[in-house]
């Protein structure tokens, strides 16, 4: 009897994995179990399709690789059994647990490693989703290192301290886990690079602001936005410049900080959009959604909550183009994540968090026909097509655009100046040494920028004095300002102060401000 016993536990392995909700990391135990009986498979655990399917990709990417696959009674159990488990990242370690109860691979190997990876039917290793929290969570966690497809080495390489071993095939990982030194030398596992923090890129490929004719209102909006992380609408007839503008914003934006280069990085890991092999992600993000999307689509949702386009322009740019074509229900679901910088997605067993601390550009036509106010060109619309033209962007959210600016049509003569607009590279230094102001004045308060003050903060770092309130009050009574909007013009002039060099606020920056809210562009 204690010798059968002995044998019965010999068919028993352990391993880790993980699953991924939101954008945090949830361990997941593996045990697979291979018992003698008639031969059968049964997986337990709140798997979903995908996982389920596995058992075939496991079955014959095992005899594909060359591997006796047990004819027995086949066990798996996939902990916790109140979390759904999803996709196919869960194939390599129920394939290596296989072979693991049957003495194929050693266990003692697999005991402190966090194993992932899809298996294609010959074996072969597929890349996966959400392998940088995967890797950030077993740091954590204090385990040795993870096991997992070449396709995600560089993502995963990201976290230091951890032991790294990429792998292409099932093949290789079983002679990894059973000799890992002679596969380091032979296969180079031990060399995964890895990624330093980002420094100031340049700008080669981003488009430049030098390419823009006249336009300096717009131009100037634009790097005040920029410098303050503000959220910016631009308002003009079609062929004006709206887009062009809004495009060549990131090539005035700052480098990523490295924090910051990893939020954007596990963000896009969980989507599943970083390029094959692709490492630390060190641009900011741009991301222009047409105007048919969905609510989903836009703040995220699904079964398995994914990030939506708000998420994956975290620490970046949201344009919306045409931005009243959207439809209303769309724009509002924004005002959430615009105030609060993340979006909850709730499930029955729990809430997947995103972040979503972007800043939002949006491009409208002045009425339906796009030609309302031009000199050259008559505008048919009614009055009453206006209201509802105009009516699709709500009060609350266009009180959260910090800064409204036409843009008007630009005159044939100013196509064809021969002295060159400034520079991005120019507009970016600026709006570097603006940041850095707000960087050293909020060191100790966890914002970066004079978009995220909060109400007590703006007492303490948006103090105005007596000429600029005057100005600011009787602006709030021609413009109708609500007190958000009064909130709003003291952060735009705090970081026109910014850009001054200037440590108060003075009057003509709150005037300044003030011009970027006005009635025209029906943004008070």
């Amino acid at each position: 009897m204690p010798r059968g016993l002995h044998r019965r536990r010999g068919m028993l392995a352990s391993l880790r994995t993980a699953a991924v909700f939101g954008v945090d990391a949830c361990p997941v135990h593996v045990e697979v179990d291979v018992s003698f009986g008639l031969p059968k498979f049964v997986m337990v655990g709140l798997p979903d399709t995908a996982v389920r399917e596995s058992r075939e990709r496991v079955r014959l990417a095992i005899r594909n690789s060359g591997f006796d696959y047990p004819p027995h009674r086949i066990t798996v159990s996939l902990s916790p059994a109140d979390v759904r488990k999803a996709g196919a990242s869960f194939d390599l370690p129920i394939a290596l647990g296989i072979l693991a109860a049957t003495g194929v691979v050693q266990r003692r190997q697999i005991a402190d490693r966090v194993l992932l990876g899809e298996l294609s039917l010959d074996g072969g290793i597929q890349p996966t989703r959400g392998v940088l929290p995967i890797a950030a969570a077993a740091r954590r966690d204090g385990l040795a290192g993870m096991l997992l497809p070449s396709a995600n080495a560089g993502e995963a390489a990201i976290v230091t301290d951890l032991d790294i071993i990429a792998v292409s095939s099932l093949a290789d990982a079983v002679r990894a886990l059973n000799d890992p030194i002679a596969f380091r030398a032979n296969d180079g596992a031990a060399s995964v690079p890895r990624s330093d923090p980002p420094g100031l890129p340049g700008l080669p490929g981003l488009p430049d602001l030098s390419e823009v004719r006249g336009q300096l209102l717009a131009r100037r909006a634009l790097e005040i936005a920029a410098a303050g992380s503000h959220n910016l609408l631009l308002v003009g007839p079609p062929g004006g410049g709206k887009t062009m503008m809004a495009r060549r914003l990131p090539g005035i934006l700052p480098p990523l900080t490295f924090d910051e280069a990893l939020d954007v990085t596990a963000v896009h890991s969980v989507a599943g959009l970083l390029p094959s092999g692709a490492g630390l992600q060190t641009t900011r993000p741009f991301r222009a959604p047409h105007h048919t999307i969905s609510n989903a689509a836009l703040v995220g949702g699904g079964p398995q909550p994914r990030p939506g386009e708000v998420s994956l322009a975290h620490h970046g740019v949201l344009f919306l183009d045409e931005m009243l074509e959207f439809s209303r229900h769309v724009l509002e679901v924004l005002r959430q994540p615009l105030e609060e910088g993340h979006v909850a997605i709730a499930r029955a067993a729990r809430t997947a968090v995103f972040p979503a601390r972007f800043m939002l550009i949006g491009a409208m036509n002045p009425c339906p026909c796009g030609y309302a106010g031009d000199p050259a060109r008559v505008c048919r619309c009614t009055p009453p097509q206006l209201d509802r033209y105009h009516d699709r962007l709500s009060g609350p959210l266009r009180d959260r655009l910090d800064l409204t600016v036409d843009v008007p049509a630009v005159p044939i003569e100013a196509l064809y100046e021969s002295n060159a607009a400034e520079s991005s590279a120019d507009v970016r230094a600026r709006v570097v040494a603006a940041r850095m102001r707000q960087h050293d004045r909020y060191a100790r308060s966890g914002i970066a920028t004079n978009a995220r003050l909060t109400t007590a903060m703006l007492e303490r770092h948006c103090a105005i004095d007596r000429t600029a309130l005057a100005v600011v009050t009787a602006a709030m009574r021609k413009l109708s300002l609500s007190a958000r909007g009064y909130d709003r013009v003291r952060k735009v002039a705090r970081t026109i102060a910014d850009l001054a060099g200037e440590d108060r606020i003075r009057a003509e920056h709150v005037a300044e401000a003030l011009q970027f809210r006005q009635p025209g562009s029906r943004s008070a």
